[in-house]
């Protein structure tokens, strides 16, 4: 068993906790996504920088684990009940829009040589961080408005699909085999869901009851469920991404209709209060910032992606949704918040990068670029918003 480097956990541990510290001290006046400060503070104590703490197999499981949960929060919020019908339709209709011109856009870069494969960058710019969205629209109360829904049907498909291409093609060695292994995961993962779905019906109340209690027993089987099917998942040679999303779908639909504000509200606090900060903390102790700082080119590449993913992401949202959404304002914001990328963009670059499908300095670029929509983004999308309310409510007398 390799031994455990408790001075780097505890640094990461101590940056989480002063990442939140700094968001609050400045939340007042702007409202930054606070893994957007995990990751500049990850950057900092990395290797590249000051050095202070170091990426091993504990750390690594960790930041794992984190994605998984980051991802169960993803699928948790796609409520099919409340997306079905119009939302989905536009979601899967703009999130395959976006691949086709990610995709044309990847082969013009790629016949430049300026990137080696239109398929992976094609498939980094066709994401949205919804998992990373979500807190930031729960803040503001989008969540429960009909912006919001449609927001999510989009922001859903646009990491479900990409999900979906890292388990069957670009980390695949060979697919036939993947899409067969995908389906007995999924047939697995439906039965697990039948039988959340029938306990919770039958015998939820004395579950709820152990919320107020020690044994916290409906909280454990949530946690069991999310890490169960990222195992099995990782065990089936699929990507833990697909693990978390699935779980966090199936916990959806086994408390669908039940009041579930206080496991919802413990879930969250186990996994944005410890998991997912060693994700993005870790994510940024590895970025290769010597690749992004050593020319031109590169910090070029850079942002040009930022004006890529708008392109690819902001395109089919400001088309598709105009009866939906009739205000150019609304759809300029949800542009925006369909183009704010990251955690997909560091898992489909990180296996770019190791199959030798991706430049390190191309890869700098799409997760610079990707940091940088996640930073700035939401903040224009929350500024049109609430500019639009404005113009809609009548001024106080």
């Amino acid at each position: 068993m390799a031994p455990v480097d408790a001075t780097s956990v505890m640094v990461i541990v101590g940056i989480a906790a002063l990442a939140g510290v700094i968001v609050l001290a400045i939340s007042p006046k702007l409202a930054i996504p606070v893994v957007v400060v995990e990751l500049l503070l990850g950057i900092l104590i990395g290797p590249q920088a000051l050095d202070i703490a170091k990426i091993d197999d504990t750390t690594e499981f960790l930041g794992d684990l984190g994605l998984g949960m980051l991802f169960f929060f993803a699928g948790y919020e796609i409520d099919f009940a409340r997306i079905k019908g119009a939302p989905l339709k536009l979601g899967v209709a703009g999130w395959l829009t976006s691949l086709a011109l990610a995709y044309g856009l990847g082969g013009v870069l790629a016949a430049a040589g300026i990137v080696l494969s239109y398929l992976y960058t094609g498939s980094a710019m066709a994401t949205t961080a919804i998992g990373t969205l979500i807190p930031i629209l729960r803040d503001s109360g989008e969540l429960r408005t009909r912006f919001g829904t449609y927001l999510l049907a989009a922001g859903g498909m646009a990491e479900f699909g990409p999900i979906l291409l890292i388990t069957l093609i670009l980390s695949a060695a060979n697919p036939v085999h993947e899409a067969l292994i995908l389906i007995a995961f999924v047939g697995a993962a439906v039965l697990t869901g039948v039988l959340a779905v029938r306990s919770a019906f039958r015998g939820w109340p004395p579950l709820e009851r152990t919320l107020e209690t020690s044994s916290q027993l409906a909280v454990r089987l949530a946690v069991v469920l999310v890490f169960g099917l990222v195992a099995l998942a990782a065990e089936l040679g699929l990507d833990i991404l697909l693990g978390g999303f699935v779980a966090g779908m199936i916990t959806r639909l086994a408390l669908h209709d039940r009041e579930v504000g206080v496991l919802e509200s413990k879930l969250t606090a186990v996994g944005y209060g410890l998991l997912i900060p060693f994700f993005f903390i870790t994510s940024g102790m590895e970025f290769d910032l010597d690749a992004l700082t050593s020319s031109t080119t590169a910090v070029l590449k850079m942002l040009m992606f930022v004006a890529l993913f708008l392109i690819v992401r902001g395109t089919p949202s400001l088309l598709l949704f105009r009866k939906q959404i009739p205000s150019l304002r609304d759809r300029t914001a949800f542009a925006f918040f369909c183009s704010t990328q990251l955690p997909l963009v560091v898992a489909i670059t990180t296996i770019a990068v190791d199959q030798d499908h991706m430049r390190s300095d191309t890869a700098a670029g799409l997760v610079g670029a990707a940091i940088i929509s996640t930073l700035v983004f939401p903040l224009i999308a929350l500024k049109l918003r609430r500019d639009s309310v404005a113009e809609v409510e009548p001024a106080p007398a």
